[in-house]
């Protein structure tokens, strides 16, 4: 009885995992896609029977670009997971979201109105479904012009520090009109210019460094400019999973010395920084650079910045000004992050999504009978 209930289940396992998944950018081989759906159809098969019925498993659907699979979805998370009853499941962007699943959660991080739409109107219909995290908050800090708004509107000082944001100025068009924008409000060299949006590649993170008014105009809008602030070459990489907290230290941009700021000239520009590559968390650094914020400032901050900006999963990049112990510095805010480089992140996610269910079954306690 048990070997037909088995056989059952996995024919209809196999039925609903058919032609799974490609992502918009690649389309996967015959090959690819037939692996991906042997592989979910075993994870769905270890299910222990419980009383003849099998333990009912979180199913967790996502929708990630191929790079985000290879770096989030790492083996010894997936392995965890199926442990600990969470299945993930590729979502076939080819098909109807509504038509896929059931999902207990959905995760994504895609970019581009169409699908937004898709999600919002999946969110709508499905309410019983946790969607990590809303289209319209990722879609807040995917613009810098609005990413670092709550973080002054905040203005957090208390006795364990002051967090701010460096002065800044919005360019969208037209770069001979920026050294006159600059000297109207009143930014003082050298100054930081990113791109406006955040898109997810590689050039949205790249920044650039100007050291004199002239140069500006060699910048290419839209962008944001940023008051350089010493900091000592480095921050701290705040990772945020729900409730959780975990802080690295990443190697930055070098100090400008007043002198530096006198002898150079021109537009510097550097790749993206911060990277796991230049990980500062064994460098034998001054203790006063090294230092981490002080935990109950960046609980405070991480509760607040949750509340505010509606996400769950995000991290802060955050810099000391150097010469102080308590005058910090949000520059960045990023959605759903790297978090394949963020150490034990396996148990905090898994964790995390277990206990978003629990929360939401005790306050939905009628969805579960």
């Amino acid at each position: 009885m048990r070997l037909k209930e088995e056989n059952a289940y996995k024919n209809e396992v196999e039925k609903e995992n058919g032609g799974r998944v490609r992502l918009k950018e690649e389309c996967r081989c015959k090959g690819e896609v037939e692996k991906e759906n042997e592989r979910v159809t075993s994870q769905r098969l270890y299910s222990t029977m419980v009383s003849g019925a099998y333990q009912q498993k979180l199913v967790v659907g996502y929708a990630l670009t191929s790079k985000k699979v290879k770096s989030f979805l790492q083996p010894k998370l997936e392995g965890l997971a199926r442990n600990k009853g969470i299945l993930f499941v590729a979502i076939d962007l080819h098909r109807p979201l509504s038509d896929q699943g059931p999902f207990d959660i959905v995760l994504h991080k895609l970019t581009g109105k169409e699908w937004r739409l898709i999600l919002e109107d999946y969110g709508q219909r499905h309410p019983e479904v946790t969607v990590l995290d809303p289209p319209d908050a990722i879609q807040h800090v995917y613009n810098r012009q609005s990413m670092l708004q709550d973080v002054a509107d905040l203005n957090l000082s208390d006795c364990y520090g002051k967090v701010g944001v460096p002065r800044q100025l919005v360019i969208k068009n037209d770069p001979l009109s920026i050294p006159d924008a600059v000297t109207r409000a009143g930014l003082t060299l050298p100054l930081v210019a990113k791109p406006l949006v955040v898109d997810g590649s590689a050039k949205s993170h790249e920044l650039s460094l100007a050291y004199d008014q002239l140069s500006l105009s060699m910048l290419e809008p839209p962008l944001v400019l940023q008051e350089f602030v010493n900091h000592g070459g480095v921050l701290f990489k705040v990772f945020i999973v729900g409730e959780t907290i975990k802080v690295v230290r990443r190697f930055s941009l070098p100090d400008v010395s007043k002198r530096e700021l006198l002898n150079n000239a021109g537009v510097f520009q550097f790749p993206r920084v911060s990277t796991a590559a230049a990980s500062a968390d064994d460098a034998d650094l001054d203790p006063g650079i090294a230092e981490l914020p002080p935990r109950p400032l960046l609980e405070k901050l991480a509760r607040e910045l949750r509340r505010r900006l509606g996400l769950h999963l995000f991290n802060i990049d955050m810099i000391r000004e150097h010469g102080t112990r308590d005058r910090f510095y949000v520059i960045d805010i990023n959605y759903f992050p790297g978090y394949g480089k963020m150490p034990g992140y396996e148990h905090i996610f898994t964790d995390f999504l277990l206990g978003l269910v629990q929360s939401k079954q005790k306050r939905c306690p009628a969805n579960n009978s």
